[in-house]
């Protein structure tokens, strides 16, 4: 009897022990991921200026002499270059370049002469307007689509659903912005003239824009959501529910889909990123005055200052994002920053 006493673990002392020991493990595990996201946040952007500064200058010619023209005599060309600073050793150009970047000062552009930081403050809002508009046109269609083809095609059921779903978003998903860009104004702006071919006048102005940028990217992200659910679809649990007699709503909305939510906005991220890459294209299709296309014009101009600071920009967002989506999966399922750590 004693002995029993003595073997069994006081309920008042051992149990909060392990419990505290636990959160606090997961609470190290969490700042531990999201200090190493912030590190290699730091690595990531040192990488991204450090290649946008030397990929500008590989653009052949000179721009000094492009943005004085051609009739601008060799001592006001090299007045200009001497001003500018691009008589100064590389490295130093490098270390002005990270100065301006710590400071807001990005330089003036050479063929608008206005400054950089300017040119990206007006014409920013449009590129994001244009990005996040289609990221959540991708998330709205590929994910419900994903998920209905998924329940329609499990078990090897519907082959017909099957084929046809898989080619069509199997050519679409091919198709460059480009292509579906010119395809959208010949069809709704030229041929039958419903909608605006060209600028950012309006909301009837980002219909096209939008599902030019959009389409392809949700059908190839549909086709990974579909492959998700049906993995989701064969867990014990799914089939239990189901056992249940769990209406079809429910079981897909409230037990599948939270499941899902994880794998998309990982993928999420991936999709913003080829997004805001396409709308250089598209921007340049559409007249979109956004930095897609002032971004042509300085790599057509040879704008060191104004093509390198829309990069690095570019770049921030595609990395802050994707920074905000890592920490917003921690939140929704914690287990991933103890796998993580």
């Amino acid at each position: 009897m004693t002995t029993e006493h003595a073997a069994m673990p006081n309920p008042g002392t051992a149990e909060p022990a392990p419990l505290a020991a636990r959160g606090l493990g997961r609470g190290n595990a969490l700042v531990t991921f999201i200090g190493r996201r912030l590190m290699r946040l730091v690595w990531s952007v040192i990488a991204l200026v450090t290649v946008a500064f030397f990929m500008v200058r590989l653009i052949p010619g000179d721009p000094v002499r492009n943005a004085l023209g051609t009739n601008a005599s060799a001592a006001i060309v090299e007045a200009r270059r001497e001003s500018l600073g691009l008589n100064d050793p590389l490295w130093m150009q490098y270390g002005n370049f990270w100065k301006g970047l710590v400071t807001g000062n990005l330089g003036d552009s050479f063929s608008l002469s206005t400054p950089v930081s300017t040119i990206i403050g007006q014409r920013l809002p449009a590129t994001l307007e244009l990005s996040f508009l289609s990221l959540a046109v991708v998330l709205l269609v590929s994910v419900p689509v994903g998920i209905v083809v998924a329940a329609l095609t499990r078990g090897g059921r519907r082959r017909a659903v099957d084929f046809t779903y898989t080619s069509v978003s199997g050519l679409l998903s091919v198709i460059p912005e480009f292509l579906i860009g010119v395809g959208l104004v010949y069809v709704f702006a030229v041929h039958s003239q419903i909608l605006p071919v060209a600028g950012r006048s309006g909301p009837s102005s980002y219909v096209l824009p939008v599902l030019a940028l959009s389409i392809g990217v949700s059908a190839g992200m549909s086709r990974i959501v579909r492959v998700e659910a049906l993995t989701v679809f064969d867990q014990d649990y799914i089939r239990t529910a189901r056992a249940k007699r769990m209406s079809r709503t429910r079981l897909y909305l409230r037990h599948a889909l939270p499941n899902l939510l994880t794998s998309s906005l990982t993928v999420g991220g991936i999709v913003l990123g080829s997004l805001i890459a396409g709308t250089v294209l598209v921007e340049t299709i559409f007249s979109w005055p956004g930095l897609g296309l002032t971004i042509v014009d300085a790599v057509r101009s040879k704008d060191f200052p104004l093509a390198q600071g829309i990069v690095v920009v570019y770049g921030l967002i595609v990395l802050i994002a994707n920074l905000l989506i890592d920490i917003a999966l921690v939140c929704l399922d914690p287990r991933s920053a103890l796998k993580d750590s």
